[in-house]
């Protein structure tokens, strides 16, 4: 081989290694982003998880103390024991009594009220122990009965919002937004209407009404700005405005 062909034989070669060289970067680099985007992810869902978790912390810790107070309520005011000579009246029904020893006794509206507070509770139990186990179609089928029976309970408010709970867990959303609106609508100053706010706005955005989700996510941190839900709220704006724009 000539000189001259023996350098253009060692320029292609060097070529060659160049492009060889340039594809390897190429594709390490390739490599890097897609770890990248993949680091991004898990540590989204990491974070999504952790959320959840400190949401039904709190949202069990919650309910754990409500139905602590109830049943402190309820001991400190026990139906009224029974005389020897019969249930006792009120002094209405006293006076009717005297006027008429033949007329009964009236009955013990109290000891009524305590048995009907006791069952409500222990129908309220039973369906939140169904949720907690993750039977979401029998917890939604415990709270709406739950609903019918006891109309003006005071767990009522709760019972929507776990109903809602129970239909988002099962994505069926649009029955869930109807449980949130309604819990919202019918007792705003709930203790619930944050989270139940917060839920909205997230099956909204699961059922692509990112407008109006956006839009109640927004009324979370407005409405109730010192609340965990509006901390999640805030979150969840965050990681929508970083999502690129369709």
């Amino acid at each position: 081989m000539s000189l001259a062909d023996r350098v253009a034989r060692l320029e292609q070669q060097q070529q060659n290694q160049d492009q060889y060289r340039t594809n390897l970067l190429n594709q390490l680099q390739q490599m890097q982003s897609q770890m990248q985007n993949m680091q991004g992810q898990i540590e989204e869902l990491q974070h999504q998880v952790q959320q959840l978790q400190d949401q039904n912390k709190a949202q069990y810790t919650d309910l754990d103390s409500r139905v602590g107070r109830l049943e402190k309520t309820a001991s400190a005011n026990p139906a009224p024991a029974a005389s020897s000579n019969g249930p006792a009246s009120s002094p209405a029904a006293a006076s009717t009594a005297a006027a008429n020893p033949a007329a009964p006794a009236a009955p013990s509206a109290p000891a009524e009220s305590a048995a009907e507070k006791s069952a409500a509770l222990n129908a309220y139990n039973v369906a939140f122990k169904s949720l907690k186990g993750g039977d979401y179609v029998s917890s939604s089928r415990g709270f709406r009965e739950f609903i019918q029976k006891y109309p003006n309970d005071a767990l009522t408010p709760n019972a929507f919002y776990w109903l809602g709970e129970s239909y988002y867990a099962t994505t069926n959303y649009q029955v869930a937004v109807e449980a949130f609106k309604h819990l919202l609508n019918q007792y705003p100053q709930s203790d619930k209407a944050p989270d139940a706010t917060l839920k909205l706005g997230y099956s909204q955005l699961e059922m692509k009404q990112n407008d109006a989700g956006v839009a109640t996510l927004k009324s979370v941190v407005a409405k109730y700005p010192n609340s965990n839900a509006a901390k999640l709220a805030q979150e969840r704006l965050r990681r929508l405005s970083q999502q690129p724009s369709r």
